[in-house]
């Protein structure tokens, strides 16, 4: 089992603060970091920061810099939306962070759900229909950028997009290219899409039941394209509320728009003895072989070195 953190810095945060949140989850033991890609706090889900400073963040360069100041973390989107970036661009971006990083990059990209950021920060925001066309086509520009052998051209002509002759350069360090991760709740398009590119499948903030009819899904949608079904890593995504006894939860659960006792239901919360049961029932019903533990509270270092002690030995 994988254990990475994952943040979301458009809830408020500098460069430094993720850069030391990063470091520490290394220090700690997670195998991976990850950051969320958005321009634009969701109130719904996270609590409100008023003023919203420091503002939002760039994904991609953000894992520039993390490429550099870490050694041994995993990193990656999670996701990077295909509505914000010109495919070809983005396949750039992310082959030079795989070479930032010698080769650590996992690449998360989804069809981008968030219509009110899209509008505050002047970006398009297609019908659904047409956000899942042009993820299909975007990953097909991808990977075919990627696996052009060096000296020959790629072109691609499309509903959306149309590349003529390009170089397909830089390549990234991981060859053919780094694993793709491909993430959502939906039932029907995600699966498909994820079923014919994914190197791993990632289910966010779902109930175990839900999870296991999702995971089997895809199995099958894998087995009808002919592709063998363990080629694609099952994963999900959790937020993260662990502390030592009640009054510690009850502080870190402040920082969610929810208290501990939904928390404990919904979420990998609790004491690490009960984090470390949930896990296991996880594993055990699912199958996941990599988790994401969103990490709420930027400053709450000690979290991570709670969960990196007490946690993540007892779950690998």
């Amino acid at each position: 089992m994988d254990v990475m953190a994952f943040v979301e810095p458009q809830v408020g945060a500098h460069f430094d603060d993720v850069l030391r949140v990063a470091r520490s989850a290394e220090d700690a033991g997670f195998d991976g970091f990850f950051l969320a890609d958005h321009f634009l706090k969701n109130e719904e889900f996270l609590k409100p920061n008023p003023g919203g400073l420091p503002g939002p963040t760039d994904v991609w360069l953000t894992l520039a810099a993390l490429a550099q100041a870490t050694s041994t973390l995993t990193l990656g989107p999670l996701m990077t939306s295909a509505t914000f970036r010109m495919p070809a661009l983005l396949a750039i971006a992310a082959a030079q962070v795989d070479q930032m990083s010698r080769g650590r990059l996992r690449m998360g990209i989804g069809a981008g759900w968030y219509e009110e950021e899209h509008h505050a920060y002047g970006v398009p925001f297609p019908p659904p229909r047409e956000r899942f066309d042009r993820l299909e086509e975007q990953l097909e520009v991808i990977t075919g950028l990627w696996e052009t052998p060096v000296g020959k051209t790629f072109t691609h002509v499309g509903a959306h997009y149309t590349l003529t002759e390009s170089p397909a350069l830089p390549k990234p360090h991981q060859q053919p290219h780094p694993p793709i991760i491909i993430g959502g709740i939906g039932p029907r398009r995600t699966p498909r899409i994820a079923a014919r590119f994914a190197d791993e499948y990632n289910l966010p903030y779902l109930d175990v039941d839900t999870a296991c009819a999702r995971f089997e899904n895809i199995r099958s949608l894998c087995t009808e394209l002919g592709r063998d079904p363990d080629e694609v890593v099952p994963s999900a995504t959790h937020a993260a509320c662990v502390g030592r006894d009640d009054e510690e939860l009850d502080r870190r659960a402040a920082a969610f728009s929810a208290g501990i006792d939904a928390l404990r239901i919904g979420a990998m919360a609790g004491t690490p003895t009960e984090v470390v049961d949930k896990i296991g029932l996880w594993k055990e019903r699912t199958g996941i072989q990599r988790l994401y533990l969103q990490l709420q509270d930027l400053r709450d270092l000690d979290q991570l070195d709670l969960i990196g002690a007490e946690v993540l030995p007892q779950v690998r």
